[in-house]
């Protein structure tokens, strides 16, 4: 028998591996599904890929493969029997029924249900199977292959440990750090770059208080690179990431060592800016912060609905996320997504074709990611109701609290693991902000939507911008592109304002006199009033009028110039105190079902309104870098050879590399094989670079900055971002050269200067329509839904329509901070509210729609 397996082995042999170090092994979730070892079928694990794989898609992967060989592990959880469950603890791999290196089933109480597991070689297509251990009959390779994939670590759970317990070591400038007695002063808010209009992504100087933007991320967020470009001209080493300040530390950043490092001094050197660190709130293990008081706990009550008898609802679309560790963001997030038909329609509906054309490798595939979240939230195969049998067993041992009855939901670990790849807080086990993942998620639909339908289009909406200049009366219209509109809260608008006035009085009495505070009182907030705060006219810092040619008073009001399919509201809850201590406003705004926002319809420009020339402010430098710069200018660029030499390691020509390099500016390996990705196709590609000489450059004017390296070539992933949107590339090239290579501004000058030889409007003509109740006349027409790339290639693809809208979901937070507490959501589904708390799905007694956090409405026909 030995020896007729190990014949039947030998064809087989050169396929089957064994895993070295690095390799992912996916013995507990399958790559296109939420079956596991656990599942009726069990999971196969490609003994060459190492790639798990439930019975229904194994077929599939040895059709595209012919890989033959797969392992089976099927796990069975068994009811002890009665009276064998004395003080027993969760079984251990030494019991001999158990031994593969699996997390043990948490929704099963240890002390009532026992383990068994079941391994074997199953070789495909005639399925011919071999019990496993079998030492003696089988071959040493094999033996040795099996032994280390059952001995292997879960592959997610290597990844979190890579991710999230990496161990960060203590810079060594902190303790020598020399700071600049400038007497610089951070504010606790309304930060920006020193260099451009960047307010995402920034940081800190330790050395000398320059607040920059960091590096673009792998999702399209981030910044244009300041932070790092100011270290190369002055080498000040550490900062600091703004935002990630609590008591027990915050991201600091080295920039010499070119790694996350820890400073033992961040304290002190915070202080030194005016920042005490201190002082700010600190988490508590069950999310709550050291002094939370009982309104916290009151919102924690409302918002899940705590003290209800809430009846949990089965089937498809109500199958809940488990938590994986502060993993709520996420699972609030994408169970409002998947609640939209043109996700579903995107990536539930396409799921076989999704599959079917998959990569070899489909855990790295955001599409099949996507895809399978959807159909384990939609299918209903992970949210069945117990059998009658179960129910009755389980009103007659309710002492016990036996887990095995409650809806289990599904822990999309392989999914978390993709999208959060490359981006520094996303990929940690800390509570983040749901809205700040809304945006990431809608970036990374856009970047993988490429040629296919995008299902981010139905929030794209534009924003028509009118900056007066108060002098001179003049105005300019621009327009950008957004995805969701963030509501102020005025709090001086509280109808309950004396309440407020009281208790706050109260509350010093007892703070004074060493009492406990008083019961603190919420404010009640008019969405009237939030609506009129966001129409406001807001000043505008440091306005550049052109029509004065200098710095000047400047006011902006917003418009909508477009109406997206899908609108979603932001209630800006969270600020900073002016004693740096993160908060968030206890307040309730009685947002309605119903939303009419057509009066914000964008006018353009109006009678008797004279325009702001068309000029861009001049960039003054200082006297002494000015002729370093020109001479910089003269000679030929730098190029990183060490990242030239990374990328060429990958098997990309060396020219490739070099050209890659150097056409984004030195900005990291990362950007440069965004360039390589996107250019390889070209003709030129492996060809010697041409770079300017000497003679092609220009001296600059007195004054005005040289024109920058490269014939100011814009960063290859700037021009990738403004493609994405829909914009030509030589367009794109254009408006990043005339803009500095700001982002932002490249933006708002495509807007303002749509291109011609297209022949067609540009986009900001698109949606610059009189406001129109009915959504019915001529500029209007195409208000059903509307406007698609092939109508116009020049501007974003734009669903455009009537302003009316119905809620449909929000999402809510608990807590003092976003970076503590916990979220859930409320969706209406059939006519009814449902509530998703993590894994628990039930239906809503009272949606508390008055402290929600983000809020989505569809629109409503214009019928």
């Amino acid at each position: 028998m030995a020896a007729d397996i190990g014949e039947l082995l030998v064809p087989y042999m050169p396929t089957i591996r064994v895993p070295r170090t690095g390799d992912r092994v996916f013995k507990s979730e399958c790559a296109f599904s939420y079956d596991s070892p656990e599942s009726d079928g069990g999971l196969y694990v490609c003994m060459n890929t190492f790639l798990g794989f439930g019975r229904e898609h194994v077929e599939r992967h040895y059709r595209k493969t012919g890989q033959s060989v797969y392992m089976h592990l099927k796990r069975t959880v068994k009811e002890k029997a009665s009276g064998a469950a004395v003080g027993g603890a969760v079984p251990r791999r030494r019991n001999g029924k158990i031994f593969l290196d699996l997390e043990l089933n948490r929704d099963f109480n240890g002390d009532d249900y026992e383990y068994e597991d079941e391994v074997k070689l199953v070789i495909f297509p005639d399925h011919f199977e071999i019990p496993l251990p079998n030492i003696e009959e089988l071959p040493a390779l094999v033996t040795i292959a099996c032994d280390a994939v059952l001995n292997a670590t879960c592959a997610y759970r290597k990844t979190e440990s890579e991710t999230w317990e990496e161990e960060v070591q203590v810079s060594r400038h902190a303790s020598s750090l020399r700071q600049l007695d400038n007497g610089l002063r951070i504010p606790p808010s309304g930060w920006k770059c020193a260099k451009c209009e960047m307010r995402e992504n920034l940081w800190l100087n330790l050395t000398d208080g320059e607040v920059l933007c960091g590096k673009w991320f792998f999702d399209g967020s981030g910044g244009n690179g300041h932070a790092l470009q100011h270290y190369r001209e002055t080498n000040f080493p550490l900062a600091v990431r703004l935002g990630t300040i609590t008591p027990d530390g915050a991201d600091v950043y080295s920039f010499e060592e070119e790694q996350a490092v820890l400073d033992p001094h961040l304290a002190d050197h915070l202080a030194h800016f005016g920042i005490n660190m201190l002082q700010m709130q600190k988490p508590t293990e069950n999310g709550h912060t050291d002094n939370e008081v009982r309104p916290r706990l009151s919102e924690w009550e409302v918002i899940q609905e705590s003290g209800l008898k809430l009846k949990a609802v089965y089937g498809s679309g109500y199958t809940g996320i488990k938590n994986m560790g502060n993993s709520c963001y996420m699972s609030a997030t994408m169970q409002v997504l998947f609640s939209i038909p043109e996700f579903q329609r995107a990536y539930v509906g396409s799921l076989q074709r999704i599959f079917d054309y998959s990569p070899i490798d489909p855990t790295q595939d955001f599409a099949t990611q996507m895809a399978k979240l959807g159909h384990g939230l939609l299918s209903g195969q992970h949210s069945k109701p117990p059998a009658k049998s179960e129910l009755i067993e389980q009103v007659m041992t309710e002492e016990r609290k036996v887990a095995w009855h409650q809806p289990k939901g599904i822990s999309p670990r392989m999914f978390k693991a993709l999208v959060s790849k490359g981006h520094l807080e996303f990929s940690s086990n800390r509570q983040q902000d749901a809205h700040e993942f809304f945006l990431h998620m809608l970036n990374q639909v856009e970047r993988n939507s490429v040629g296919s339908e995008n299902p981010s289009d139905v929030f794209r909406y534009l924003v028509e911008e009118r900056v007066q200049c108060c002098q001179s009366r003049k105005v300019r219209y621009t327009q950008r592109v957004d995805y969701l509109m963030q509501l102020p809260v005025p709090v001086e608008a509280a109808t309950n304002r004396e309440e407020l006035i009281a208790y706050e009085v109260k509350r010093r009495e007892a703070e004074e006199n060493g009492r406990g505070s008083p019961e603190p009182v919420r404010a009640r907030i008019p969405f009237t009033a939030c609506l009129q705060a966001f129409t406001e006219p807001e000043n505008v810092e440091d306005f550049w009028s052109s029509a004065l040619q200098a710095k000047s008073a400047g006011v902006k009001t917003s418009r909508f110039a477009s109406f997206p399919e899908y609108l979603v509201l932001q209630i800006k809850k969270f600020t900073f105190g002016v004693d740096w201590v993160p908060k968030k406003l206890d307040v309730s705004i009685d947002v309605p079902d119903f939303l009419d926002l057509s009066r914000l319809r964008a006018t353009g420009l109006q009678a008797g309104e004279e325009e702001l020339p068309d000029l861009t402010p001049p960039i003054v430098i200082p006297e002494d870098t000015r002729d370093s710069s020109m001479n910089s200018s003269m000679d030929s660029p730098e190029i990183d050879e060490a990242a030239v030499m990374q990328l060429a390691e990958m098997g990309f020509p060396l020219e490739a590399c070099r050209k890659a390099v150097y056409y984004t500016g030195n900005m990291g390996p990362e950007m440069a094989f965004n360039w390589i990705i996107t250019h390889m196709e070209e003709p030129d590609f492996a060809e010697p670079m041409a770079t300017p000489s000497a003679s092609e450059a220009t001296p600059s004017s007195a004054g005005l900055a040289p024109p920058p390296a490269l014939d100011n070539q814009p960063p290859e992933e700037s021009i990738s971002i403004l493609i994405s949107m829909g914009f030509p590339r030589q367009h794109s090239i254009q408006a990043l050269k005339c803009n500095n290579n700001n982002l932002e501004r490249a933006l708002e000058w495509i807007f303002s200067h749509p291109a011609s030889e297209e022949g067609s409007e540009g986009a900001s003509d698109m949606a610059s329509t009189e406001p129109n109740d009915n959504a019915g006349s001529s500029s209007n027409a195409h208000s059903d839904s509307t406007l698609s790339p092939d109508q116009d290639p020049l501007g974003p693809r734009i669903r455009d329509g009537p302003g009316r809208y119905e809620l449909f979901g929000f999402i809510s937070h608990m807590g003092a901070s976003t970076m503590s507490g916990h979220y859930v959501c409320h969706i209406k589904k059939e006519g009814r509210w449902v509530i998703y708390n993590d894994h628990k799905v039930c239906l809503s007694e009272r949606p508390p729609k008055d402290l929600g956090y983000i809020y989505f409405y569809h629109r409503l026909s214009s019928s």
